[in-house]
């Protein structure tokens, strides 16, 4: 368990199957997709690098996300449900130098539980960002967390996670942080 306050310069977000074929059948999909849309925003305004995966056959990530994400990031096509099975992927996360990977997307109980423990077992510290994942069923996105928990991933939510980045009020980011929380 850590007590420290996590550091912009150690973290990256990961950004798991937002898919056009799946995301409709999410569970409260417009907030998760609402989530993960501010946080690929806020990555961009505190220099954070992203990543994204998509699964096979399941279309390429929903338009409003992908105008949120960095310029020029192609979603890595995988088919192994833990990112971490698909060896670009794994290359390109020890390629960032950060020890600490912030998940969002779906689904909360199949890819992002997997992709979170093959990086806890890879060494890294992992948040998942709770209201930035969900599941066809509600019962299995709470399923997810509490194994995570257990499993020793840190459940965040988007506005607790960029607060704690930001910090302090005072910072040259804040007032262009401040819409995505208001």
């Amino acid at each position: 368990m850590t007590h420290a306050l996590t550091r912009p310069e150690d973290c990256a977000l990961i950004v798991i199957d937002v898919q056009e074929k799946l995301l409709p059948v999410i569970d409260g999909h417009g907030a998760v997709l609402a989530n993960c849309q501010r946080l690929a925003r806020f990555a961009g305004l505190m220099d954070l690098p992203v990543l994204a995966c998509r699964q096979r056959k399941l279309g390429q990530i929903v338009a409003p996300l992908a105008q949120a994400l960095p310029p020029g990031l192609e979603a890595m096509e995988k088919t192994s449900f833990d990112c971490f099975g698909l060896e670009p992927f794994a290359g390109a996360v020890a390629g960032l130098g950060r020890r600490t990977l912030v998940l969002v997307g779906i689904e909360a109980h199949i890819c992002v539980m997997q992709t979170a423990l093959g990086a806890l077992a890879a060494g890294y510290a992992v948040q998942v960002v709770a209201d930035a994942v969900g599941s066809r069923a509600a019962g299995n996105h709470a399923l997810a967390l509490e194994r995570l928990r257990q499993a020793g991933a840190l459940i965040t939510s988007a506005e607790m996670f960029i607060y704690e980045l930001l910090q302090r009020a005072d910072r040259p980011e804040f007032a262009q942080v401040l819409p995505l929380v208001k």
